[in-house]
């Protein structure tokens, strides 16, 4: 299955363009780029080969990101709903003073726990934006902050808090390095790497064969990568029975590394026992995958000379995803590969945010708990899937007011259908955002920010997660598109008009309210300087001896080591014995749950639905790019068995069915799923004023998504958006569909 695509070829004239290099701001591949830019618009985007990181790597989506920048359907200055439900252009002035007087009234009425605030995935490579709505919803002292983590990662922050101590010290495999890769639910030849910063991650992966080692793929799906590597099927959302039996092996059979437990690890006692109940011959019926193939593995995998294992969306998104997160880290603690090199380890950015979310409190995991469904907080964030019972519960507390930054939830969160309608119940929606989107045509205002390419940025999402140790900050490429102003200008000028001092901090709040007012790319600067590469304001000789300027002035970057430091992690454990804990409650709680959990195969609903990447998506956001959404088309993967079952043709349309909800699509019949399996990729069916993602037609697959407090994994609030039951149908006399 070839994944390469051919770049466009539209010539562009050069002729008096600046070419700046910078980064892609898409995913987390960290790309560099040369984006061309002439009378203040970047006209063209190619991948930089003098870029140290990426050495000349660019997907399609990355050289294609300035049409967004100009696209004549961004949203490019601020615009008011009116009672009718259009919206008509206003000035900042008028917009600025009309929020700021309605939000006033919310907060003397009913407090400032009626506030909410919501940041969605281009957040993450958007400091100013990301950070200035965290300070604003804190400094309000709101439990209502909500972000795209609960509908993609929060389980990954729970475990990292429960076994290291900090929800963002997080284990990432060293692919330079590793002999064994084992992926579970990954499909990193599409995704470019997902909680792995990987540079040119297509040719580490063969890197890794190429030296006498193994990649693994474990995924319902023949993905892109399993087509490439070695493929182990398995039933969507019995992760967690294939990786207990995994363990039961291990234990069973002698091979885990004592030397590294005993050092290492204390409870292993416990997870010892608990992985006796499964053998992998009682979950074969659950997880599909034969017992003696899932014994080879864990023999292989205990034997290898280094093991790298990482679980992302296909882990992260089911029923038991915490748990599931858990036993990948216990698999790597048994064989002895964490913190070691080519195991699981642990980057050291540039910049501390570890320490940085300690000092200003955000290192938290149920410190406070959801008003209707009671869950747990993570790092002073609560499940987007719950925000439509908070809005529509009254009570102390309840939703009233609801500012979202680069979101578009109706599409991408659990339940879309209740959600649109509780958006409509707010008081006040204000949504900063590029586009009109399904989600935003119920705000009362939608705020032109600014694009990747017109803000000065560094990448500190990916710079966590990345597998060769790398600094960047680059300034702006372009001029801000018409009367689009960076989000943490308005989010400022709103505190300054209402008396809100953001800032999560009582001592900070003090501090502004005296004047004393820093900027975002100051304090940052701050904790480069004073983190394990800074200068240390000139005190340092040796090393990198980073500094904001000194970044500015090198565009491409710089690269700080070789290798991922091991060795460090015993330092940084919270526990008096410097070691993992494994026997951690709340999960062993949690296995209780998974023990007692009804697998069978739903007669009504016998097939699992699971969500799949595609090259030129990142979720929704770039289905406004014609160039990017030509010949494509949203189909349902299907087994031929399953789809002869079924009653359904190859290109036919057909319902998907759940217990929340139908949707229609073509089919698409291959062998590249596992049998009881069917596919379907997310952030399709738009609705609003961005005229070609509303032309690509589709579903919203999230009308299918278990939404209930219920059906989210009870450790995280993790949406269950994979793996749960549905059944297909044949649509009676709908005629066959032409395919993409």
């Amino acid at each position: 299955m070839e994944i390469r695509e051919r770049k466009p070829t539209d010539e562009v004239d050069l002729a008096g363009a600046v070419a700046h290099p910078t980064f892609c701001k898409i995913c987390e591949a960290l790309c560099g780029v040369i984006a061309y830019e002439r009378d203040g618009q970047v006209v063209k985007v190619a991948a930089d080969r003098d870029n140290p990181f990426s050495t000349g790597y660019v997907c399609p989506k990355g050289v294609n990101d300035h049409l967004v920048t100009n696209d004549e359907d961004r949203v490019v200055q601020p615009l008011q709903r009116q009672p009718d439900g259009t919206f008509r252009p206003v000035s900042w002035d008028e917009a600025l003073e009309d929020i700021s007087a309605r939000l006033r009234a919310i907060l003397d009425r009913h407090g400032p726990t009626a506030v909410a605030g919501y940041l969605g995935n281009p957040s993450v490579w958007d400091y100013t934006l990301f950070f200035s709505m965290v300070n604003f919803i804190k400094g309000l002292r709101s439990p209502h902050m909500y972000a795209t983590a609960s509908i993609d990662i929060n389980n990954r922050w729970v475990v990292n808090h429960l076994l290291y101590g900090n929800p963002l010290r997080s284990p990432v495999p060293d692919m330079p390095r590793t002999k064994f890769h084992l992926l579970v639910g990954a499909n990193p030849l599409v995704s470019h790497g997902s909680m792995l910063t990987q540079p040119r991650i297509r040719e580490a992966l063969f890197d890794i064969t190429k030296r006498g080692g193994r990649v693994v793929v474990v995924d319902p799906r023949r993905t892109e990568t399993a087509e490439q590597f070695e493929w182990l099927p398995i039933r969507a959302n019995t992760d967690a029975w294939m990786l207990l039996s995994l363990l039961h092996t291990i234990f069973s059979e002698g091979l885990e590394d004592r030397e590294a437990l005993d050092r290492d690890a204390a409870g292993v006692g416990t997870l010892r026992r608990l992985a006796a109940d499964y053998p992998p011959e009682a979950t074969e019926p659950l997880t599909g995958i034969p017992a003696e193939e899932l014994r080879r593995l864990a023999r292989d995998v205990a034997a290898a000379e280094s093991l790298a294992v990482h679980g992302r969306c296909g882990t992260s998104l089911g029923s038991f995803s915490t748990v599931t997160t858990y036993l990948l880290d216990a698999l790597a603690i048994v064989t002895g590969n964490l913190d070691r090199p080519g195991g699981s380890v642990f980057p050291r950015p540039a910049i501390d945010f570890e320490r940085m979310i300690e000092l200003f409190g955000f290192a938290t995991y149920g410190s406070y708990r959801s008003r209707v469904g009671g869950f747990n907080e993570v790092m002073g964030t609560l499940p987007v899937g719950e925000l439509p019972r908070e809005i529509e519960t009254p009570g102390s507390g309840q939703v009233r007011a609801l500012f979202m930054a680069a979101g578009n939830i109706v599409t991408t969160a659990p339940g879309a259908e209740r959600l649109e309608t509780a958006l409509g119940h707010l008081d006040l929606f204000v949504s900063f955002d590029f586009y009109r989107t399904e989600t935003n045509t119920q705000a009362d205002y939608i705020l032109p920010d600014l694009t990747g390419l017109e803000r000065s940025d560094f990448p500190f999402f990916p710079l966590m997660h990345a597998t060769v140790p790398y600094m960047q900050w680059t300034p702006a490429a372009a001029q801000p598109c018409g009367e689009a102003r960076p989000t943490w200008w308005v989010i400022d000028q709103i505190c300054r008009r209402t008396g809100i001092a953001p800032n999560p901090l009582a001592a900070g709040r003090a501090a502004w309210r005296l004047g004393v007012r820093p900027s975002l790319p100051t304090v940052l600067d701050l904790f480069l300087r004073l983190g394990p590469h800074g200068d240390r304001f000139g005190l340092r000789r040796t090393g990198a001896r980073l500094s904001r300027k000194k970044l500015l002035a090198t565009p491409r970057g710089v690269l700080l080591e070789e290798y991922v430091p091991t060795g460090h992690l015993r330092r940084r454990l919270p526990h008096k014995d410097r070691k993992v804990h494994l026997d951690v409650p709340v999960i062993l709680e949690d296995l209780e749950r998974l023990r007692t959990a009804d697998l069978s195969t739903d007669r009504e609903y016998p097939l699992r639905l699971v969500s799949l990447r595609e090259l030129r998506s990142q979720n929704s956001r770039l289905h406004n790019v014609d160039r990017l959404m030509r010949n494509r088309q949203q189909t349902l993967r299907m087994h031929p068995d399953d789809a002869c079952a079924a009653g359904v043709e190859d290109g036919a349309l057909a319902a998907i069915i759940s217990r929340r909800g139908r949707i229609e699509v073509p089919v698409r019949v291959s062998d590249e799923m596992m049998p009881g399996n069917v596919a379907l990729p997310q952030g399709w069916g738009h609705k609003g004023g961005w005229h070609r993602a509303v032309a690509a037609g589709g579903a919203n697959y999230n009308i299918l998504t278990p939404d209930q407090s219920t059906d989210f994994d009870q450790v995280s609030g993790q949406a269950w958006l994979n793996g749960f039951p549905v059944r297909v149908e044949p649509v009676s006399g709908a005629a066959s569909a032409a395919m993409a």
